[in-house]
């Protein structure tokens, strides 16, 4: 069947039509996607920086780069590591150790005893990366009935999303491990100090999620377990059994707590 000319020509144009609908399409599409991947690639970036220990950034960025990578980190980041060489000297084993000097009896656990320090946490280790399981494992071992050790606790956290491969812990392990095995928590702000020493006093215990300072050079979960009758604060610290004999200022606690926490943090508040 023949096509008459006009007909062509409209077909023609049509197609033309069509065509250059089809090529707007596209553009308009690669203006609106452009930036879009640009803003993802840009956070995901921001993400691995936050969360990767500063020797896996060093082929990336120069030295100067480095320490404010550093500083981001220190205020921002959820990145909790302790290398083997930070380690308690002088002891092995934590066994049987019992706080009894605060309202409530606190049991110790601490990352690096050589019964949790090479245990797996995901695909990282209890000694350098398990501080929250272990501050956790305190916690619940000190207000429940139920004795769960560093390993449990990161068995338990891997297995229920909380472990942060090559960066510790997702904070909501804090809230989500107490409500999980009973307890009660609440979130508190460093701008709240009266209500952790209120807390406290009453047998209550904290973890703090910790920034540089005394406590850390990077992020780390300590357990704040009591109040001195002067004011001072008694530290369960799943890194060192000597700073956990030590008694704390308020204000260092509060001004090292960490800058960003999430999942209401830096402090948890934790209760029967």
């Amino acid at each position: 069947m023949a096509i008459d000319p006009a007909t062509a020509k409209l077909l023609a144009q049509a197609a033309l039509k069509l065509a250059s609908d089809e090529e707007a399409r596209k553009r308009l599409l690669m203006i609106i996607l452009t930036p879009l991947l640009c803003v993802v690639l840009i956070l995901t970036a921001f993400v691995y920086i936050l969360t990767h220990p500063l020797e896996s950034l060093g082929e990336f960025f120069d030295s100067r780069a480095i320490t404010e990578v550093e500083r981001l980190q220190n205020d921002y980041g959820m990145y909790q590591y302790l290398a083997a060489t930070n380690y308690e000297s002088g002891i092995t084993s934590y066994e049987g150790v019992i706080f009894t000097d605060g309202a409530t009896p606190v049991v110790y656990y601490n990352q690096g005893d050589e019964r949790y320090k090479d245990m797996p946490y995901g695909t990282d280790n209890i000694g350098g990366y398990g501080c929250g399981p272990t501050a956790m494992a305190m916690v619940v071992s000190s207000l429940t009935d139920k004795t769960v050790d560093p390993v449990e606790m990161a068995e338990w956290s891997y297995d229920n999303g909380y472990w942060a491969p090559g960066g510790g812990s997702y904070h909501s392990l804090i809230p989500g491990a107490a409500k999980a095995f009973g307890l009660q928590v609440e979130g508190c702000l460093a701008k709240e100090p009266q209500k952790i020493v209120d807390a406290l006093s009453s047998g209550k215990l904290v973890v703090a999620l910790m920034g540089k300072g005394h406590f850390t050079s990077s992020g780390h979960f300590i357990v704040l377990r009591g109040v001195t009758a002067g004011g001072k604060i008694l530290v369960a610290d799943p890194a060192s059994k000597k700073r956990s004999e030590q008694e704390w200022d308020l204000s260092i606690i509060l001004n090292e707590a960490h800058k960003s926490a999430e999942a209401g943090g830096p402090f948890w508040i934790i209760s029967q």
